[in-house]
């Protein structure tokens, strides 16, 4: 393997590369989150042209990702973060039949913070990235890495024929280290020395204080400047000229909602709806909307509404009901529970597609009542048309009395105020050029 420097960068730099463009790709509609490795596939092979290269980008957080290797050889760009970062690598060539010749093929590079750096390696190299320093407070890196063959290896059947097919992500072509030899690895390198090679620009002590002091001011800096920049791109956001954002309500459901068929029997169904004109978002297709739609009401949820949800959890804690920092519609987003996911991130209980459709349906029980709710983007026309609706089934009468007194503010206030927040919010983003990772295809 190799790895090389090739330029250090401001304090603070790698910290945040790595939370914006980390932001970035976590809104990639190839965006896959597995493996303590968060990655977008931004170009697939065009085997229809004898290209067999691919393109991803990938990050490693605080936390670092496990033990593993792929079939084929791997070179990426990278940017460490703010504390610096450790890669541990075991070349391929190297025995493992035990633990200690595991350990003797072990070898660790360490980049210093925030520098570019590019990593080379041969097939099947065993590889894990951590941060170097910070105490959990600083990512390991965000990188972008080339395939330059995707076909490469002693792929399995299925694999083959989902690379052929153009669907590979970095999840299915990592080959985990098996546990056993991991807890091993894991028991014998706490008491031995092992093969340490620090890089860096300039011939200076490995950790003068001046270094320790750096790196504990980085982080709180990066924080600051974020929140500067936060500030200001939200009053630039402000001052451009939106589109006005009304909601209508109404008792009906769309005649293709998932929300058709739940709940039959229920005591509570609304459903609001918003549109603006699609020359607002030409480029951005249904799942896309709906990806950003999904994280907008996770991330940016409207400050009413988390107000009256602290309440409410505060009344509702004593009697051992749900609680959420989401509005109650889609407070199910928050669920860790395996099970449908929709974009492979959002956890749902189903999803539809259509050529002008995208839709998911949401949902939880409780002690007093199940509610289900549908988030929907559809296009029609020369119009874009964002709904939430909910339907609520009661299972006694502590549910009827809860929904007599919730029913009027949800239905007028709550559901109205979290549908126009999260599409105004998709909207900044989109005008601040955030929606996406844009690719410019030239023929030739």
């Amino acid at each position: 393997m190799e790895v090389t420097l090739l330029s250090p960068l401001d304090a603070g730099a790698g910290d945040a590369v790595a939370s914006t463009a980390g932001a970035m790709q976590a809104r990639h509609p190839h965006f896959n989150d597995a493996l303590d490795e968060p990655s977008a596939r931004l170009s697939a092979p065009d085997l229809d042209v004898g290209d067999p290269a691919a393109l991803y980008t990938f990050s490693v957080g605080s936390n670092g990702h496990p033990f593993h290797r792929h079939a084929a050889p791997r070179l990426f760009t990278a940017i460490s973060g703010s504390g610096g970062a450790r890669l541990r690598f075991i070349a391929a060539d190297a025995r493992m039949d035990s633990a200690e010749e595991t350990l003797a093929g072990l070898q660790h590079v360490e980049v210093p913070a925030d520098c570019l750096f590019t990593v080379r390696m041969a097939a099947n190299t065993w590889h894990q990235f951590q941060p170097l320093h910070g105490n959990g407070l600083h990512p390991a890196l965000f990188a972008v890495s080339c395939h330059p063959d995707e076909t490469a290896g002693a792929l399995d059947p299925a694999l083959h024929a989902q690379v052929m097919r153009g669907d590979a992500d970095l999840a299915s072509l990592t080959e985990l280290m098996p546990e056993t030899l991991l807890q091993a690895l894991q028991r014998t390198q706490q008491s031995a020395a092992i093969r340490t090679t620090t890089l860096g620009f300039a011939p200076v002590p490995r950790r003068t204080w001046v270094a320790a002091t750096c790196t504990q001011l980085r982080q709180p800096a990066e924080r600051l400047r974020r929140a500067l920049l936060q500030r200001f791109r939200r009053d630039a956001s402000a001052r451009q000229e939106l589109p006005a954002l009304s909601t209508r309500s109404m008792l009906a459901l769309p005649d293709d909602s998932l929300l058709a068929a739940q709940l039959t029997q229920h005591h509570h169904q609304d459903c609001v709806q918003l549109q603006i004109d699609q020359r607002w978002l030409p480029a951005i297709g249904t799942e896309q909307l709906l990806v950003l739609l999904l994280t907008a009401f996770m991330n940016q949820p409207a400050s009413s509404i988390s107000g009256l949800m602290r309440l409410r959890n505060l009344l509702a804690r004593p009697l051992r009901l749900r609680t959420s920092p989401l509005g109650c519609p889609v407070s199910s987003l928050l669920n860790d529970t395996p099970g449908q996911r929709f974009a492979q991130r959002f956890p749902v209980l189903a999803s539809a597609c259509s050529a002008d459709t995208q839709q998911v349906l949401l949902g939880a029980d409780d002690r007093h009542l199940q509610f289900r709710s549908c988030v929907a983007v559809r296009r029609q026309h020369d119009q874009i048309i964002f709904s939430l609706s909910t339907r609520v089934r009661c299972h006694n009468a502590f549910g009827h009395l809860y929904m007599a007194v919730v029913d009027p503010v949800h239905r007028h206030f709550i559901a109205p105020k979290m549908l126009r927040t999260a599409v105004g919010e998709l909207l900044e983003d989109a005008l601040a050029g955030r929606s996406s990772t844009a690719t410019a295809v030239v023929p030739g």
